[in-house]
C-alpha cells in the first residue's frame, strides 16, 4: 500500500516537472528561433542591398519581410565576410537572366534552388538542399525578378543542437530528479506508515485489553445464571469480579477519550498563569500516605512560586502520573525523590526512583499507547500502559518535554521541562 503511494507520488511529480521543463525549455527555444529568424531576415534585406548595389537597374526591395530589426540599410561593406550568399536575376517567367555571387558558387545549385523556392510558392522562406540549408527573399524589380540567397546552416545547426541539448538535460534532470523525488517521498511516507502501524497496534492493543474484563465478566455472569438459586451475598465474589473488570474497562475508556481529545486541535483548555509550586506541593500531599503505606521513603525539595502558563488540572495530573508511576516500580524499601527548580528558561520537574530501571531501547517507547516493559507486573497492579502517553500529550500541548533516564538496576528519572513565565 505504502509503496503504491510513493510510486504514485512520485509518477505526479515527475509529470509535474516534465510539463514544467517543456514549458520552460520550449519558451527558451521560441525565444531563440525567433531571434535567429530575425537575424536571417535582417541579412537576406542587407544581402538584397549588397546586390542590387553592384546591378545599375537596381531598384531598392520593398520591405515585404514583416520582421523589426535594427540594423539600419547599406551597411553590407563586409558582406563577403558573412555566410555564403548569391543572387539570382529573372524575367518574369522566373528564367535566370543573371547569377551574381561573391563566392565560388556551382551552378547546378542555381538550378535547384530555383526550383525549391518555386515549388514552395512563397515570396520569403527557406529550403535544404543537400547537408546545406538556405533563406532566400523574392524581391519584384521592373522586368522581372531578383532573388537572393544565403547560407543559415549554422543558424539551423544551432537551433537542432539546442533541441538535442534539452532532450539530453531533460533526461539527467528527470533521473535526478526521480532519485531526489524518491529520497523525499519516502521521508514524506515516513511518518504516515508510521501513524498507520502505531492504529494498526493501537487496534490491537485496544482489543487485547479489552478481551481480558469481557472474559472474567462473562465467565462471571454464566457462574451467576448456572447458580440462580443461590443468593447474592453468597455468590458476591462474581459480582465483586464483573464490577471490579467494569470499573477497569471504564477506566480504560475514559483514558483513550481523554488521549483523543488531547490529540484533537480543536480541544483546547483554559490557559492561565498559574504555580507550578503549589500545584506539585499539593499533588505530593495527596499521595503521601500512599508512598508510605508501600514502604517507600520520599524526598522532595520545591523551589516556591514558579509561574508557568498552562492549564493547572492537566500539570497536577502529569504529576500524579509520574508520582503513580514511581510508586509502582519502586523496589521494597526503595525511595522517590522529587525535584521543581528553574533551569535557565524553564521550569523543571524531576521524579526519580530507585528499582529495577528502563533498558535503554525502551526509554523512547515508554511514552506510546500500551507500551509496558513487565506487562504482567503492569496488569496486576491496574494499569493499561496509557499513563505516561497521556503525561507526553499533556506536556506536548503546553510546548514543553517529557523524558526519562534510567541506570540499570539503580534508579529511573521522568523529566518535565514547562516554559517559565516571569512573574
Amino acid at each position: 500500500m505504502f509503496k503504491q503511494l510513493r510510486n504514485k507520488f512520485l509518477i505526479l511529480n515527475l509529470i509535474i516537472i516534465s510539463i514544467m521543463m517543456f514549458i520552460s525549455f520550449g519558451a527558451i527555444y521560441l525565444i531563440t528561433y525567433q531571434s535567429i529568424r530575425s537575424r536571417v531576415y535582417e541579412e537576406l534585406i542587407d544581402v538584397s542591398m549588397f546586390y542590387g548595389k553592384m546591378d545599375e537597374n537596381f531598384t531598392p526591395p520593398e520591405l515585404t519581410i514583416k520582421v523589426p530589426h535594427h540594423k539600419k540599410p547599406g551597411k553590407f561593406e563586409n558582406i563577403s565576410e558573412r555566410s555564403i550568399s548569391f543572387s539570382l536575376l529573372t524575367d518574369k517567367q522566373y528564367n535566370i537572366i543573371s547569377k551574381l555571387s561573391t563566392f565560388n558558387i556551382d551552378d547546378a545549385l542555381y538550378e535547384n534552388a530555383l526550383k525549391k523556392i518555386l515549388s514552395q510558392n512563397k515570396s520569403i522562406g527557406t529550403f535544404k538542399i543537400d547537408e546545406n540549408n538556405w533563406a532566400y527573399v523574392i524581391n519584384p524589380i521592373t522586368n522581372g525578378y531578383r532573388i537572393v540567397f544565403i547560407d543559415i546552416t549554422s543558424e539551423q545547426q544551432i537551433l537542432s543542437s539546442m533541441i538535442y541539448t534539452f532532450i539530453l538535460v531533460a533526461f539527467i534532470m528527470l533521473i535526478v530528479i526521480y532519485f531526489i523525488s524518491r529520497f523525499f517521498a519516502n521521508k514524506a511516507i515516513k511518518p504516515v506508515k508510521e501513524a498507520f502501524e502505531k492504529q494498526q497496534q493501537f487496534i490491537t492493543d485496544a482489543s487485547h485489553e479489552l478481551k481480558t474484563p469481557l472474559t472474567v465478566i462473562n465467565t462471571s455472569v454464566d457462574v451467576l445464571l448456572s447458580n440462580s438459586s443461590d443468593t447474592i451475598s453468597s455468590q458476591s465474589k462474581w459480582l465483586y469480579y464483573i464490577k471490579s473488570e467494569s470499573e477497569r474497562m471504564a477506566k480504560l475508556t475514559n483514558d483513550l477519550l481523554y488521549l483523543t481529545q488531547m490529540d484533537t486541535s480543536n480541544n483546547k483548555m483554559f490557559f492561565s498563569n498559574f504555580n507550578v509550586s503549589e500545584i506539585v506541593e499539593n499533588v505530593i500531599l495527596t499521595m503521601e500516605a500512599i508512598i508510605f503505606e508501600h514502604n517507600i521513603s520520599l524526598n522532595y525539595t520545591i523551589e516556591p512560586n514558579l509561574i508557568t502558563f498552562g492549564n493547572s488540572d492537566q500539570i497536577r495530573e502529569v504529576v500524579m502520573i509520574l508520582l503513580d508511576n514511581a510508586i509502582k516500580y519502586t523496589n521494597n524499601s526503595g525511595s522517590i525523590n522529587v525535584s521543581l527548580k528553574k533551569h535557565n528558561n524553564n521550569i523543571l520537574l524531576t521524579v526519580t526512583n530507585t528499582g529495577k530501571g528502563i533498558p535503554e531501547e525502551d526509554l523512547e517507547k515508554i511514552f506510546d499507547r500500551f507500551y509496558r516493559i513487565d506487562k504482567s507486573r503492569s496488569r496486576n497492579s491496574g494499569g493499561y500502559g496509557l499513563g505516561l502517553a497521556i503525561a507526553k500529550a499533556i506536556i506536548n500541548q503546553h510546548k514543553g518535554k517529557i523524558y526519562a533516564k534510567s541506570i540499570i538496576n539503580e534508579k529511573t528519572s521522568f523529566y518535565v521541562e514547562l516554559p517559565f513565565v516571569h512573574s
